[in-house]
Parts: structure tokens; C-alpha cells; sequence
């Protein structure tokens, strides 16, 4: 793909190497034009495969892939580890934490969204999430921890360690819910002498009333029915009222109760980052409630056609529904984003974005998925088959996708989960004296 003459000095600054970012840096890596991508970390992270890291199902290197390595054959793009404090609209530069200034002809804003706790900050401390390595990590030895708490107390304080609460029951609450019950049904099961694994109790909280609330309601249903019949106690309807030390006290129909727990998995609210927040107020730019920020209909901020905003950060209606911050959202919008730039060098005109949707899917457990894809749905053994495909497919670097094959098959095969280390202390972890 070749551009006119005299784009090859024209740069293109992405903040963000995930899905929208890398996708959109590897589109205009065949192009004339001089690339930067900026990420605080090296490496592209394959976020739908996470919480298996967080359960022990997989390494942290089987989801993550070097940027160097995956844009290294375009000569043309250059990948900054860096912090972006700030972004100059109308002087058009990126102020990086370092105090380092880039100019941009064309800049892609790609940079994800953040846990957020509805105004209680605090709950961030006391509670696992699960967005960065570093969390995945934390939860691991949360978990893990736990286990080996209880194995260590007195029976009368055991249960609070067994028992596992998650709040929210989106797909990475689902994914995270149903891992826990395979690890205390069958991985972890004659590993402990105090205590059977599968006493545990793993909770799961919803505020609306059903799990996967963006689902179908038929799906919903059979992802909750799977779920119970993992032992997953599933409660919709439920609001989180107050996260303390070993406990969390929860609103539902019109009660409260408080579960004894050490072990609180966030898996609920979304918001922008702060970086965002900063350049909607600077160009003056509508954002929803999570802060999206509102896109055109080429997904440019509103009034700087060289400023794009893609992936999870931009709110954009398709047919008067707000398009989902999900994976293949992101690729597409990167894709877009990149030929919209080429195409604009060319001097042609541009077509809005649309996305193509092609479904969505949640896996439960051994042999139990949830698969949504045009006007077909349905779950089962051949969803679940089908999510082990299409992860596979979508992993950025052939080595990955050899080396979570090997693992899934050891798993499948074992019932057993190799990367069970407790490496770090679990953010807010209580440790016994």
C-alpha cells in the first residue's frame, strides 16, 4: 500500500498498543508514513485470556506479546515505552511525563478504560481487579493465598478464607466465577489436609437482574444455569453497600446482608482515564457516562478531523445503539482509522465507519460457553469449542497460539493448572501474624 508522494515525513502518533492501537499501527506500518506508538508498557497484553492467567490456567508470557517484535518488519514505525501526561490539541504534540514533546500530523487515541469503584476509591485498595499483568498477578496470589490461609487457621476462621466474592457478572466476571469453581472442583481437589476444596464458596454479585447483562436474555439463563451447576452461588439484583476488612455488606431486595469473606474480585464499573477526561475538556468534546468521549462518523473528536478516538474511550451510536468497548470493536476502529488517514493523503473521500458485528461469547467452564454470532445462539460443548478457536485465532503471535494450545491440552487432559505460583503478595492482602 503506497501512499503519494511526500507523506513519508507525515506522522502518526497512536497512544495505546492494545487491540485499536496495535491493530491500527500494523495497517499503517504498510504505508507511507512515519509511525509512533506509545505505550507505558512494551508489550501488547491479550486481555480476553487474563483472568486464565489470574487462575493459574496460563503465564503471563502465553497472553502478552512484545510490541518490538510483533511491528518489527515495518520500518516505518518505532514504539516509545512512555507515560503521556498530557495532548496539546490545537498545538498538535503529546507531552510525555518525561517532559519529551512529539508533534503529530495525525493522532490516534487508543487508550483503553480503568476500574472504577463509583466513587469509593477505597474499595480499589480492599478489592482485585483485573485489566493490567500486575492485577492478573495479584488475583493469582489472592487466590491462591486464600487456600493457603485456610489451611493454616483455625476452623472457625477457615470459611471467610473459602469463600470468594465477585462483583460483577459481565463476561470477565462470569469467565473469572466459573475458572474459581473448577479450580476448588477439580484441580485443587486432595491438595489440602484441614479442609476439602471444593467447601469453597465462590459469590457471585450483579447489580441488574440477570449475568451477562448485554446478552440475550436466552443466554443469560444458560450461562447462569451452568454457572450453579458449578456450585457458583449467583445473586442479581445485589449492590455492593460497603467494602470492609473481611467483609462486604450488600443491598438485595430491600436487605441487607454482609458475607465474611478476605477474597473480593472487582469485575464491575468502567471509566476513561484521567488522560481522557483532560483532552474531551481541552477540545470541548460530549462524553457519556463512563466519559467516552463522543466520536463522528469517522471517529475523529469532533472539530479536529486529525485527532481519532477509538476502542473502549469512544462512545459511538450505530443504529441508535451505543457500539460495545469490546475486542473486535477496537480492531475494527483501528483498521478504520488507518485507512481513513491513507485514504485522506490521497486525497479521496471516506466512507463512515460500521462496524461488522460478529457476535459475542462467554466461557463458563469445562465443556460450557455462551455464543452469540448473527441469528445464531447457543451453548454447550460446541460454544465452548468454538471460544477455544476463536482466542486462538485472534492471539497476536504464532508462538503464543502454540503455547496456550499446549497448555489448554495439558489442562484438558490433567484437570490440572500449571502456573499456580504465589509470586506477590495480593493487592491488599491480610496476612496472618
Amino acid at each position: 500500500m503506497n501512499t503519494r508522494p511526500g507523506t513519508k515525513d507525515h506522522h502518526v502518533i497512536i497512544i495505546g498498543g492494545g487491540f485499536g492501537g496495535l491493530y491500527a499501527a500494523k495497517v499503517l506500518g504498510r504505508a507511507g508514513v512515519r509511525v509512533t506508538l506509545i505505550d507505558k508498557r512494551n508489550f501488547h497484553l491479550f486481555q480476553p485470556l487474563l483472568y486464565q492467567v489470574a487462575t493459574g490456567g496460563l503465564s503471563p508470557g502465553d497472553v502478552a506479546a512484545p510490541l518490538r517484535a510483533v511491528l518489527k518488519r515495518h520500518k516505518n514505525t518505532r514504539v516509545l515505552a512512555a507515560t503521556v501526561e498530557s495532548i496539546d490539541v490545537e498545538g498538535r504534540r503529546v507531552l510525555l511525563s518525561d517532559d519529551r514533546s512529539l508533534p503529530f500530523d495525525d493522532l490516534i487515541v487508543a487508550t483503553g478504560m480503568r476500574y472504577h469503584y463509583y466513587g469509593n476509591d477505597s474499595w480499589e485498595h480492599s478489592t482485585g481487579s483485573l485489566k493490567t499483568v500486575e492485577d492478573a498477578l495479584d488475583i493469582r496470589s489472592k487466590i491462591f493465598g486464600a487456600f493457603e490461609q485456610a489451611e493454616a487457621v483455625e476452623p472457625a476462621a477457615r470459611a471467610a478464607w473459602l469463600r470468594f466474592v465477585i462483583v460483577g457478572a459481565g463476561p470477565t466476571g462470569v469467565e473469572l466465577a466459573g475458572a474459581i469453581a473448577e479450580l476448588t472442583n477439580s484441580t485443587l481437589r486432595g491438595e489440602f489436609r484441614a479442609f476439602e476444596s471444593n467447601q469453597a464458596e465462590i459469590i457471585l454479585l450483579e447489580g441488574s437482574d440477570r449475568v451477562l447483562p448485554p446478552y440475550p436474555q436466552g443466554l443469560s439463563r444458560r450461562a447462569r444455569r451452568s454457572l450453579q451447576k458449578l456450585g457458583v452461588d449467583v445473586r442479581t439484583g445485589a449492590r455492593v453497600q460497603q467494602i470492609d476488612a473481611g467483609k462486604v455488606i450488600v443491598e438485595q431486595e430491600e436487605q441487607t446482608s454482609t458475607i465474611e469473606t478476605h477474597t473480593v474480585l472487582w469485575a464491575a464499573g468502567m471509566r476513561v482515564t484521567p488522560l481522557c477526561d483532560e483532552l474531551a475538556r481541552a477540545a470541548g468534546a460530549e462524553q457519556d457516562r463512563q466519559g467516552r468521549i463522543t466520536v463522528d462518523d469517522h471517529l475523529n473528536l469532533v472539530g479536529h478531523e486529525q485527532i481519532y478516538v477509538i476502542g473502549d474511550i469512544a462512545h459511538r451510536q450505530q443504529d441508535n445503539i451505543p457500539l460495545p468497548g469490546i475486542a473486535p470493536v477496537a480492531m475494527q476502529q483501528g483498521r478504520f482509522v488507518a485507512g481513513a488517514i491513507i485514504q485522506r493523503l490521497k486525497g479521496r473521500s471516506l466512507r463512515p465507519f460500521r462496524y461488522v458485528d460478529k457476535g459475542q461469547m462467554a466461557v463458563i467452564g469445562r465443556h460450557a460457553a455462551v455464543v452469540e454470532t448473527g441469528p445464531l445462539r447457543f451453548g454447550g460443548y460446541l460454544a465452548w469449542l468454538t471460544w477455544l478457536l476463536v482466542h486462538i485465532a485472534y492471539l497476536i503471535e504464532f508462538d503464543n497460539k502454540l503455547r496456550v494450545l499446549a497448555e489448554w491440552g495439558w489442562n484438558y487432559l490433567t484437570r490440572k493448572k500449571g502456573a499456580r505460583l504465589i509470586t506477590r503478595p495480593g493487592k491488599g492482602e491480610e496476612q496472618l501474624d
